[in-house]
């Protein structure tokens, strides 16, 4: 596999990126995941689970059996526990690196919320750590009446708590993971793996090579198949490099990892039919713009600055930069609509230079303002991207500089650390988003990115601290509605304040091209990972290992 850019996090219970979870796929077991079968790849099948959770008549309790004979590679092989479920759990909320989607469950899990804020009091250091998780109990997370089962308990009835159950935050982590901070660069040299790959070597932005997990069992496996013996991923190749090595046929290139064709030549690929492209599915917003609501840089604190932009911003451009319409439907408003089903559109600042105008004198702001934008130079459209909006502003006064950075380091070190927003180091970035889980998702778009306080980062991926007590009281009514259609009408409603408030940019909703070069047989595409699934493919004996 080859591509640019690594995972955000060696450790399933804190990753939260596409190309984290394509990488944990190799190694790391959920409860729930999604098959490897195009057809269906958004239908959660159980993983480490025997069957479906058995919710109770109430809706507060959640019950999971896991496998017997699913193992970790420990020496000797231990089987995977409901009480590696629970310590997995626990670790979402350290205080080193908690998971990015903590909203989405943070005050669903019964006692969750307390753990969490006596856990924010811990010492981000690794005996601080695990002496918390290894001496406070989590009402909402129970080893149940057999070491394989784990009971889950909820402040409230949630139909979509069991589809939330395919997060890998909800992954077991075994007990020598004790020994190592969350999310750490040493604990991603002493991981442990439950799949039917491990980790032999990672270097950071290098390369990550996988090899054949002794202690995995095909029987308790019925998602992966794993046909290959081997799977090496150089994470240093250009998109440019990757689709020349795959389209013309170089041994040792199969498959891409956190590329896709460059947006230059898609039309040429399309046109031709090309059986080795598929383009799939996101249910995403990538791009989006999110604007820094605490940066130094007064205007980003104004509505009408902010208003400005969005009507001053080409969306026509910047869709044009990524390879035009077709790979990329336009986006006016927060949630796709894949998401919930029955979205009325919102198109409130069709691009109008007049009126970004307008709303500059309305916003007070003097002088000419700069904008610094956080950007990967790596990723051919999102370099386009920042020269177009360069062009675009400076139609309207405004400048805009680029801060380079790896997609990795965005997510890691700039966007999740509010002192960043703080100093001003950005004041618009480029992100991007999908749904947590597939089906009534809503919850996982508006929780993480757009719900206050709560959401804000580290806890969560609000990263330009937007705050807004008419969408989050949207947000809460919402969550608890009885109905799909009244969730549907108040999610809506939420999606309307945060457009109104200029909360941030959408610019499409993408399909996910992906190639593969020619000895590559069974290439699934996931929506989860936007790739193919690398462990339910198979290569031509003929060109086998590079």
């Amino acid at each position: 596999m080859l591509g640019t850019g690594d995972v955000d996090y060696m450790d399933p219970n804190i990753s939260y990126f596409s190309i984290g979870y394509l990488a944990h796929r190799l190694w790391s077991r959920q409860l729930y995941t999604y098959p490897g079968d195009e057809a269906n790849n958004t239908k959660a099948v159980p993983d480490l689970a025997t069957g479906p959770a058995e919710v109770s008549p109430d809706g507060l309790a959640v019950t999971v059996t896991i496998r017997d004979g699913a193992q970790w590679n420990t020496s000797p092989a231990r089987q995977v526990t409901a009480a590696d479920v629970v310590r997995g759990v626990k670790r979402t909320c350290n205080p080193a690196q908690p998971f990015g989607g903590l909203p989405d469950y943070l005050d669903l899990i019964e006692g969750f919320a307390n753990f969490c804020d006596g856990f924010a009091k811990v010492k981000s250091e690794a005996g601080a750590i695990a002496a918390y998780i290894n001496k406070n109990d989590l009402p909402g997370v129970q080893v149940g009446a057999t070491p394989l089962t784990v009971v889950f308990r909820l402040t409230r009835p949630a139909s979509y708590f069991p589809d939330m159950l395919t997060l890998t935050a909800f992954s077991p982590a075994p007990e020598e993971y004790d020994a190592y901070v969350p999310a750490s660069a040493e604990l991603a040299q002493h991981t442990i793996s439950d799949g039917p790959y491990q980790i032999d070597s990672y270097k950071a932005t290098k390369n990550i090579t996988f090899s054949r997990n002794p202690s995995w069992k095909a029987e308790t496996d019925p998602v992966r198949k794993a046909y290959v013996d081997k799977v090496v991923i150089d994470e240093t190749v250009s998109q440019e490099s990757t689709q020349q090595q795959l389209q013309t046929g170089t041994a040792a290139a199969d498959m891409e990892f956190n590329n896709f064709p460059p947006p230059a030549q898609l039309p040429a690929l399309i046109s031709a039919k090309d059986p080795l492209l598929h383009l799939g599915s996101t249910a995403s917003s990538n791009p989006y713009l999110v604007f820094n609501l605490r940066s130094p840089n007064r205007a980003m604190r104004e509505l009408q600055f902010r208003q400005a932009l969005m009507n001053a911003i080409n969306r026509d451009h910047l869709i044009q930069d990524a390879g035009g319409p077709t790979l990329n439907p336009p986006l006016t408003q927060v949630l796709p609509k894949e998401i919930v089903g029955g979205e009325q559109k919102i198109d409130l600042y069709p691009y109008d230079v007049a009126k970004a105008k307008a709303l500059l004198s309305e916003a007070r702001v003097s002088g000419t303002v700069t904008l610094k934008v956080l950007y990967d130079p790596a990723i051919a459209a999102t370099k386009k991207n920042l020269a177009t909006l360069q062009q675009d502003l400076k139609e309207v006064g405004i400048s805009v500089t680029g801060v380079p950075a790896p997609t990795a380091d965005i997510f890691s070190k700039y966007l999740p650390e509010p002192s960043v927003a703080e100093r001003g180091v950005w004041d618009v970035a480029f992100a991007g988003w999908g749904p947590d889980w597939f089906g009534n998702a809503a919850l996982s778009y508006f929780k993480p990115l757009f719900s206050g306080k709560s959401s804000f980062p580290p806890n969560g991926s609000n990263f330009g601290f937007y705050d807004s007590e008419a969408t989050n009281t949207l947000i809460e009514k919402a969550s608890a509605a009885k109905t799909t259609d009244e969730a549907a009408m108040l999610w809506h409603q939420a999606d309307e304040q945060v457009m109104k408030d200029a909360a941030f940019y959408p610019v499409s909703s993408p399909q996910q091209p992906n190639y593969h070069a020619k000895q590559v047989h069974n290439a699934q595409y996931i929506s989860l990972i936007q790739n193919f699934d690398p462990t339910n493919v198979w290569l031509d004996p003929q060109t086998n290992g590079g």
